[in-house]
Order: C-alpha cells, then sequence, then structure tokens
C-alpha cells in the first residue's frame, strides 16, 4: 500500500543547550530560522475574519478563502476533493484555502449525501460553475474599480490583471464581488419565481477551464483533516461536547422479534453517575406505522429503555444493570433456517423479473450443454470503527442535531415527523465520521437521540457500544444466486440469473451491468424473503457479492469452451458497442480498455513461476475496474500477495485520495471475501465483537497496485467500485492455486471444510 509521510518542523525559533548525564550536549535549532534571518510566523487562515461570497465561499481581505464542503465526510475524500473542484475554477491557490464543513442547508446544496459513491459524479458540475461564477465576478468588480472592461482582465492564482499589467488580488475587491454575486443571485430567484409552473430556468453559463488547463485537479493534495487526525483533535461525532450535555445508553430487545415486557432499573440508578432511566420507542414505532423513516431500515419494534448519566461510562455500566424482560412478538430466526428458506426460493417460481431479453428457455433447450451453479454468502456487519452515536438539543424553539450521518436531509425530516415539529426547526451540522460503508444511511441513532432529548430536555449525546452496533444494527443481506448458461457451438447462448436474498433484492440499474448486453437470451429474476432482521446498504450493495458469483461464473464458462478468459470477456464486450440499449450504463469500450490495462500491467501474459493469477472486469457505481490477483501457496496455504487494478473513473480530482480510495476498497473487497462470516440463532447475532468476527489483519493485505485511464470524461465515483471486483479476482486466482473453485463466502471456512489444501 502507498503511503505518505509528512515530517514538520516546529515554527517556535529556539537555540537551547543542555548538559546531559553523559557529558555530552544537545543542541536544537529551527530550520526555518536558520535560512533566514526574518521570519514571520505563519498566518492561522483559519482565525481571519472572512466576508460572505455565497454558500459555498468566504473570502478575506488577505485573500485567503474559506471553502466549504456540503457533502458528510465519510473518509471517502469529499471534504479535500469537493472543495478542490471550486478552488480550481476560482483559481485560488489551495495554500490560501481554509476548508470547513457545511451544515445541512437544503436551500443552497444539492443532494447532502454520502452514498452510492455520487458525491463528486453530482457535485463536478456545480461545484466548477460556483467557482468559476466567483472568479468572474471578482474580475468584474476590479475591473469596475479600474473603469475597463472584464473582458480586459483575467484572473489566475488569486489575482486579478488587467490589459495595462496592474493587479489586484481577491481580498482587494471581496465587498464589490460580493454585492454583484449577491444581485445576480436575486436576479436569477427572480426570474425562476416568474416562470410558468412546470417551466425550468435556463441554466446559467459561464466559460469553465478546459482540463489542459488545471493546475489543482489532478495533483495530489493532502487531507484537510490529516492533521487533526493524527494529534487527536476533535472532529467525530463522539468528539463533540457541549455544556450541560449528558450521555445516554440505550437497552435494545437481545433478539430481532422481541419485545420490552417490563424492566428494573433500581441497580442501574445506583451506578454512580447515572442521572435516570427513561423509555422511549412509542413515538418511533408510531412513525415506522405511518411509513415514515429513513429509507427501508425498520427500528425494532419495541419500546427501548435509556440510561442517561454523566459520562458514558457510567450510561453504559448502569445499562449492564438493568434487568429487562422481552416476550417473542415475531418468530427468532436462525442462519440455518435462512439457508432452507433461500434454497427453497431458488427451487420455486415466485419471482420477480428485472430484465429479459430473447428467451432463455429456449436457448437452453437448443443447448449443446447447460452448466448451472449456486452461490452463497451470509449477512454481514458493518462494523465502522465509530459506533453509532448521535447529539440531540431538543428545546420548544429548536432542535440541534449534530454528528455522523450520510443521510442527514432525510433524518432531519424524519425526526421533524417523530417529534411532529416543522422542519425549519431543526438545525443538523455533520462531524466527520468514523467509517459508514452504508450504516450511517440509516437515521435510527438520530431518531433515537432525538426522542431522548425531547423526553428529558436535555442536550444529549446518545452513544452505542461495539456490540450494540454488531448485535442490534443493520446488515447486508444473506444472498444465494443461481446462474445457468446455455452452450452451444462453442457460444454462450443463454444466461438465467436468480437471486434470493434476506430482506431485499437488486435494484436500480444492477440487473443491466455486463454481461447484460452480451448475451443475446438474457433474464433476471430475483425474490425475497421478509425477514424480522434489519438488513441495508453494504459497501457497494448487492455488487459486493454479485460480482464474485458472475465473474467466477464467466471464468468456469471460459474454461469448460476451452477460450482464454480474457479474450472471451473482450469479444463478449464487443456485442455491446453500438448498443441502443438505453438500460445498459456501461461503455463496452472503457471496460475493454481498464481490463486490457490490468492485463497488461499485472504481467498476466507472462506469468511468474508459482504465481497464480485471477482476472475480473467489472462496473458499478459509474465506474469501470478491472483487477488480478496475484496468489502464490504457501506451504499448503493459498496467500493473496497483489492486486492490480486497472481504473477509469474519469477526471482524476485528487490522485492521492483517489489511491486510498482504491486501496481500501480492494483490500475490503478481498478481506470480507476471505474471512466475513455472520449469522443468528435464535434472533441474536452470532458474533458481538472482533473476537468472534474475523477481519483481514494487516499482515495479510496485498500490495495494491493503481492504474488510471487517463481521459477528459467528467469523474465518476471510487469508494465502492474496487470492493466487488476483489472477491472474484482473487476467488479465479485461488482456482488455479487450488485446483478448486470458490462457491461460497468466505473463503477461508469454505477451504477450511474442503480437502484443497493437501
Amino acid at each position: 500500500m502507498s503511503s505518505k509521510i509528512q515530517t514538520k518542523f516546529s515554527r517556535r525559533s529556539f537555540l537551547r543547550t543542555s548538559s546531559l548525564a553523559s557529558g555530552g550536549m544537545l543542541i536544537g535549532f529551527n530550520f526555518f530560522t536558520a535560512c533566514k534571518d526574518t521570519v514571520k510566523m505563519p498566518v492561522d487562515i483559519s482565525k481571519l475574519n472572512y466576508n460572505d461570497f455565497n454558500a459555498f465561499i468566504k473570502i478575506s481581505k488577505e485573500g485567503m478563502v474559506t471553502l466549504f464542503s456540503p457533502n458528510p465526510e465519510i473518509g471517502q475524500g469529499v471534504k479535500t476533493s469537493m472543495p478542490m473542484v471550486i478552488a480550481e475554477e476560482l483559481d485560488v491557490p489551495w495554500e490560501n484555502v481554509n476548508v470547513v464543513q457545511g451544515v445541512l442547508d437544503t436551500q443552497n446544496y444539492v443532494r447532502q449525501v454520502a452514498g452510492g459513491s455520487q458525491s463528486i459524479r453530482f457535485g463536478w458540475d456545480a461545484l466548477r460553475q460556483t467557482g468559476a461564477f466567483a472568479r468572474q465576478m471578482l474580475v468584474n468588480a476590479a475591473a469596475a474599480k479600474w473603469g475597463v472592461d472584464a473582458s480586459e482582465c483575467s484572473a489566475k492564482q488569486g489575482v486579478i490583471t488587467n490589459a495595462k499589467g496592474e493587479t489586484l488580488g481577491y481580498g482587494d475587491v471581496v465587498d464589490e464581488a460580493a454585492v454583484l454575486e449577491t444581485e445576480r443571485a436575486a436576479k436569477r430567484k427572480a426570474l425562476i419565481e416568474s416562470l410558468a409552473e412546470g417551466e425550468e430556468a435556463p441554466a446559467e453559463t459561464i466559460a469553465l477551464k478546459d482540463p489542459k488547463d488545471y493546475t489543482l485537479i489532478g495533483t495530489d493534495v493532502g487531507n484537510v483533516d490529516i492533521d487533526k487526525i493524527i494529534t487527536g483533535k476533535p472532529l467525530f461525532g463522539l468528539d463533540y461536547k457541549t455544556e450541560g450535555m449528558v450521555y445516554a445508553s440505550v437497552l435494545r430487545p437481545p433478539a430481532f422479534g422481541q419485545v420490552l415486557e417490563s424492566y428494573d432499573d433500581s441497580e442501574a440508578k445506583a451506578v454512580a453517575g447515572v442521572i435516570d432511566v427513561v423509555k422511549i420507542g412509542e413515538k418511533a414505532m408510531k412513525m415506522m406505522e405511518a411509513g415514515k423513516g429513513n429509507w427501508s431500515v425498520r427500528l425494532a419494534p419495541s419500546e427501548k429503555v435509556v440510561v442517561i448519566a454523566e459520562n458514558t461510562w457510567s450510561a453504559i455500566k448502569g445499562k449492564k444493570a438493568l434487568k429487562a424482560t422481552w416476550s417473542d412478538k415475531t418468530p427468532l430466526e436462525s442462519t440455518q433456517a435462512h439457508d432452507k428458506i433461500l434454497g427453497d426460493l431458488l427451487d420455486g417460481k415466485d419471482f420477480t423479473n428485472l430484465r429479459k431479453d430473447g428467451d432463455v428457455k429456449k436457448a437452453f433447450k437448443q443447448a449443446d450443454k447447460v452448466i448451472e451453479r449456486t452461490y452463497e454468502s451470509p449477512f454481514l456487519p458493518h462494523n465502522c470503527m465509530e459506533p453509532m452515536n448521535f447529539y440531540a438539543d431538543v428545546t420548544d424553539s429548536k432542535i440541534h442535531l449534530v454528528g455522523p450521518v450520510q443521510t442527514p436531509a432525510s433524518a432531519a425530516i424524519a425526526v421533524a415527523a417523530l417529534l411532529e415539529r416543522d422542519e425549519k426547526d431543526i438545525r443538523l451540522e455533520m462531524t466527520r465520521m468514523g467509517g459508514g460503508f452504508g450504516r450511517r444511511l440509516y437515521g435510527d441513532f438520530v431518531y433515537e437521540a432525538a426522542e431522548i432529548s425531547d423526553k428529558i430536555r436535555k442536550p444529549v449525546k446518545m452513544v452505542s457500544t461495539r456490540e450494540d452496533d454488531m448485535t442490534t444494527g443493520v446488515y447486508r443481506p444473506a444472498i444465494k444466486y443461481r446462474i445457468a448458461a446455455s452452450l452451444k457451438d462453442g457460444e454462450i447462448t443463454g444466461y438465467h440469473l436468480k437471486e434470493a436474498a434476506v430482506g431485499s433484492n437488486m435494484y436500480g440499474l444492477i440487473p443491466n451491468f455486463f454481461p447484460a448486453g452480451a448475451i443475446a437470451n438474457y433474464q433476471v429474476d430475483v425474490a425475497k424473503y421478509d425477514s424480522n432482521i434489519t438488513t441495508g446498504a453494504w459497501r457497494a450493495p448487492y455488487t459486493n457479492f454479485l460480482s464474485f458469483a458472475e465473474q467466477t461464473f464467466l471464468d468456469e464458462l471460459a474454461e469448460d469452451l476451452g477460450k482464454d478468459p480474457v479474450q472471451m470477456r473482450l469479444d463478449m464486450l464487443e456485442k455491446v458497442k453500438g448498443t441502443t440499449d438505453d438500460r445498459i450504463q456501461y461503455s463496452a469500450e472503457r471496460l475493454q480498455d481498464v481490463l486490457k490495462l490490468a492485463v497488461e500491467k499485472s504481467g498476466y501474459r507472462t506469468p511468474k513461476d508459482g504465481v497464480f493469477q485471477g482476472v475480473c472486469a467489472y462496473y458499478c457505481h459509474n465506474t469501470h475496474v478491472a483487477e488480478v490477483a496475484d496468489v502464490v501457496m504457501e506451504g499448503n496455504k493459498p496467500v493473496v500477495k497483489k492486486i492490480t487494478v486497472a481504473v477509469d473513473c474519469g477526471i482524476v480530482v485528487n490522485p492521492l485520495g483517489a489511491k486510498n480510495q482504491i486501496e481500501g476498497g480492494a483490500i475490503d473487497g478481498v478481506g470480507h471475501s476471505m474471512y466475513g462470516d455472520f449469522g443468528f440463532e435464535n434472533g441474536m447475532p452470532t458474533a458481538s465483537n472482533y473476537d468472534k468476527y474475523r477481519l483481514i489483519r494487516m499482515n495479510e493485505t496485498p500490495i495494491v497496485e493503481t492504474h488510471f485511464v487517463k481521459n477528459t470524461l467528467s469523474p465518476t465515483g471510487l469508494g465502492e467500485p474496487t470492493l466487488p471486483p476483489a472477491g472474484a479476482a482473487v476467488a479465479i486466482a485461488m482456482k488455479k492455486a487450488t485446483g478448486n473453485r470458490m462457491y461460497k463466502q468466505p473463503f477461508a471456512t469454505n477451504m477450511a471444510s474442503k480437502p484443497i489444501l493437501g
């Protein structure tokens, strides 16, 4: 894995000598003062006075710029990359930029969501235009000061220059420019309001930079929060504190399907630091019964007991002292039963069709051979490093919410419904998140904090433990795929994919991903079991397992047909070129390009002795990715040594951040495919912490080597697309190394149950 180490020397001037016990002398000196006679102390640009320009930009008299990052920062790097896009078009030196996390603002920001790897993709045009319009207003203001036409002026790196060579800094004209920007915004608002109902305002246009002229986009920029992260400065939800704040720990049903009958809080109230014990849940249950809430997540249909305390330790200790009685409202489910249920669904006929091309049944009847395989994956928890938490302060006049959430707007809407308040009463601030992976798309922890504060009328921080997260959360659904293909005259003539899942099925364009469009007779059908276990999005929903199933199946078909698996994919993609099927969003050309690049850079055509390689090309979340896994046998154990990744995500805004996402996704894909295992017994999860839930270890992580396809197309996301291909590439490589194919995740458990390691 790549890393970048920055060394900083103290700027405090000092020259010190000290006698040592050994008789030696310690000499300290400042490199900065050693080079110059006079040194100015660096300015803390975050402390300057800034003038409002618009919702995204503030500019100080010194020409420094504060940029607001609108989307939640979940570790995907948007707090760095989104302001970079504005700064590029604004044309201001990055060292003059101070980045601040924006608050929830549905009037000025669009799609304040961290999910689907869509932040940069959806924000690209708007962010560029924001920077470009601000730059133009600054130029216009400078031109007015000089009494010249704005067309005679240009802006570069925070300085405006006219035809005579005279210059003004952005800070010199910010007041005038802000007035011009306000006037422009007012005129646009009036225009929109004057339009007939149903009409759209004409798009405002201004000259944007040609990608060849970028000076910031495409360069490595360090995470804007990195210094605070490594020095432990408050950034995350768990760090947030206010005067008079109390802490809450929530006792939820220990098993899915259970509800609260009664509880005894006498021992809990005796714990030092415990302030009170209250009950919540009635409002949340009514809200969910009315069909309101955050997406598909279902809050536990039960009342809950909450311990209020002076600190987290007392709150958690008090919760452990509670004595609660629970009763079974719905059947308590187990993994063994799920296994049979999903198998029965695949064997049945009750499916929803998501795509149907040609006649699969006819193709199967006419085939020389039909190959069918079944693939299985378990539930998985999200395992965010920072457990769920949120701050709420509910009063008669306002609702103040602060914390880590991927969907702030929908969380605010749900809280308003929960407390029967106006959405305008809510101010929601986003903190940096210590992981999300889809878990923080669901706002149950926000609702809990709000309901608790409303009940006790105090500012409160609801804090979950690791065990709370793993046992009462939202999970990746357990899924089985059954794929059948017909072969005739050396070609794939039919393809039928069936999905059986717990809780929910694949959605959107997923049924139209490759190999859709490449096989004339193609069908995708889905069925689900409605469980009382909450399931939802987990990093790269559905594709995180579907890629393994489909791509290893294609590899097996290539083997049966005696074809080179890479060339077979390239040939299949040729059939997609020029398609008029608007359901097909992937580009055959771009998928071919990443496949060829990964093959080239990995040395796939000239393999080394003892190195077994597997190839996967996949498209999801609007990004084209190919990966080659290198596996070696160490003793009788297959070990993943390297993943070569080729990515086409359009313009790469921040290569350093992009590589971090690519590497993290690939390693996550390898780790969960190899080790991720989770289940239920009588409604209770089989693991509650890392002692029983296996994650990939640092010494097991492969080298990840990244290569980008360079182009000037609009950027797409990177938080998720490199995860799905990793498991497939590893499974294919392991087949070559061990002679056995993988049909069930996690691989490590599957390997242990079969004599494939010698």
